[in-house]
């Protein structure tokens, strides 16, 4: 456990924020969302609560930066994945479903960002004041122009409704990732009767499946 100094420039400023948010990634590798506690973290960050909250004004607004954080290096990881998946003169709806098992194949491999984006609306956004909610909607925004830029590169059909499909993408893959992680009560129910496991989600399965149907369904829209 490291044990810092009071912040005396903007520099170590941003060296504490740096280390609080570090922390906090590495305790999304061992547990979800609901079990990140603010009191844990300041232990092992080296800083007292309070002192935490210097930085950041609560648990949320922690998770929310490394939301945003992330969701902006797997942005930026995308563009080579999608070139070496999408072949440019293929028919639209191959092209549409290579994208979509490209998204979903980057985030399967990304279980933070998936446990983040599905925390979001329900956990993420509450305890925090109006100008951090504000701020994180900016780049969130900021966010999705980014991922509409990469489908209209490879899906130039879609057109105006690009930035509609990837926020409804964004959403779609947090609710699938809620659905496809059942409680251990859950889990009992399906090993207890077989005919209930017909509801178990898979995740990669069932985001490919929905991504490729809402990317067909918006082609046909603006064709339409």
């Amino acid at each position: 456990m490291a044990t810092f100094q009071r912040a005396r420039s903007e520099e170590q400023r941003e060296i504490r924020q740096r280390a609080i948010l570090d922390t906090a990634a590495a305790m999304l590798d061992e547990m979800p969302v609901s079990a990140v506690s603010l009191n844990e973290l300041s232990r092992r960050v080296g800083l007292a609560k309070s002192n935490v909250l210097r930085y950041f004004e609560s648990r949320e607004a922690i998770l929310l930066e490394l939301l945003d954080r992330n969701w902006r290096q797997w942005t930026a990881g995308l563009p080579a994945q999608l070139d070496a998946a999408i072949a440019p003169d293929a028919p639209v709806l191959q092209r549409g479903q290579a994208f979509a098992a490209v998204w979903t194949r980057s985030l399967a491999q990304n279980r933070m960002l998936c446990d983040l984006l599905s925390a979001q609306a329900g956990v993420l956004e509450h305890n925090v004041s109006a100008d951090v909610a504000a701020r994180y909607k900016r780049s969130a925004l900021d966010s999705v122009a980014a991922l509409a830029a990469l489908a209209r590169r490879h899906l130039p059909e879609l057109g105006d409704r690009a930035d509609q499909l990837c926020a409804q993408a964004v959403m779609v893959t947090g609710a699938v990732w809620t659905h496809a992680r059942p409680s251990a009560a859950m889990l009992a129910a399906y090993e207890a009767d077989p005919s209930l496991a017909a509801l178990r989600m898979d995740f990669t399965a069932t985001l490919a499946e929905m991504l490729t149907t809402l990317i067909a369904g918006t082609l046909g829209r603006a064709e339409g």
